[in-house]
């Protein structure tokens, strides 16, 4: 795994090695009330939380006007379904985003042998295959369902992980979130000039996980088709793939009735003819069709209030005739 020479304190009062946070720095005021929200809100039983999530979901979905009118049209635009049907899913997308903040705080106060209950792993060999290759192994995930939940499952596997991350603007909330996603010893890489250190976590044979469902700049990635829309899609787990061989394995977090289930995937063939470019073309629109596939199963468990398409392909300015 990769080695920080700094440490913050954890939400468990020890410490963990995760980077954006100021060297040496103690924990603030604003820190310890995040930390002692989530660890009231945490006494919440999941059930509860669950029914408590919902409503705060569809309180948002009422007053967060901006984020609605998103996530409306994004489903629109994938799918093409009459407005009550777009309307019934939104509110349910809010209500995912709800359950997310009451799931938080119940697993953080839960150990692993009690956590371990509420999980259960479905493809477990497709990467136990990857992983005993040698190489490292690339995981493809997206924010489906409860995806800060995911160092969990790494956890019931027993596979060292790292989390390719964008480090939080408000930095007491990215010391807790960092320290609550590597509290069963998880790594964290911050997404700016992450290739070296992702290469590192691949060279000593363990995985790292990249999300790959969020927009990007037109310099960042290429377009590929993402529900019959073109979308500006990240190509850096097409670069680490080509570059370094090692297998790329799906997977996804589902929420159930009764916990959760994690979806391990096939490994994705990886196209390699020797052009670049379209090798990189070709392999990140197979990432978006995965990706697209699960999220057409379970259209409310995904984060459809991001500007997915907002990055336009280049146009040439037209000439006059």
């Amino acid at each position: 795994m990769l080695a920080w020479d700094w440490q913050i304190p954890s939400i468990y009062g020890g410490f963990v090695n995760p980077p954006g946070a100021v060297r040496g720095q103690k924990k603030t005021m604003t820190y310890k009330l995040i930390e002692l929200f989530f660890n009231l809100l945490g006494l919440i039983p999941r059930q509860w939380g669950n029914r408590l999530g919902s409503l705060l979901g569809r309180i948002l979905y009422i007053a967060d006007i901006r984020h609605r009118n998103i996530a409306v049209q994004n489903l629109s635009c994938a799918f093409g379904k009459p407005p009550s049907q777009v309307k019934d899913i939104s509110v349910k997308v809010f209500e995912n985003m709800g359950k997310i903040l009451f799931e938080m705080a119940w697993s953080a106060r839960q150990n692993k042998k009690q956590l371990f209950r509420h999980f259960r792993i479905e493809g477990v060999s497709h990467i136990k295959n990857a992983y005993h290759r040698g190489r490292g192994v690339l995981v493809l995930s997206a924010h489906f369902g409860n995806w800060e939940l995911l160092s969990i499952i790494a956890a019931m596997i027993a596979y060292p992980l790292s989390i390719v991350f964008r480090p939080l603007d408000f930095k007491p909330m990215d010391r807790f979130i960092c320290a609550f996603r590597t509290r069963f010893g998880g790594t964290l890489i911050p997404k700016r000039k992450s290739m070296r250190h992702v290469l590192r976590t691949l060279g000593q044979g363990d995985m790292a996980v990249l999300l790959m469902d969020q927009n990007v700049n037109w310099e960042e990635g290429v377009f590929a088709d993402f529900f019959g829309h073109t979308a500006c899609t990240n190509k850096g787990l097409a670069l680490l793939a080509l570059k370094t061989e090692s297998p790329v394995v799906p997977v996804f977090l589902l929420r159930e009735q009764k916990g959760f289930r994690a979806i391990f995937l096939p490994e994705v063939t990886l196209i390699k003819t020797g052009d670049k470019t379209k090798d990189v073309e070709a392999n990140t629109q197979e990432y978006n069709r995965i990706i697209e596939f699960m999220v057409s199963q379970y259209p409310d468990q995904w984060f459809w209030v991001h500007q997915r398409w907002k990055t336009k392909p280049f146009q040439p300015w037209p000439r006059k005739r």
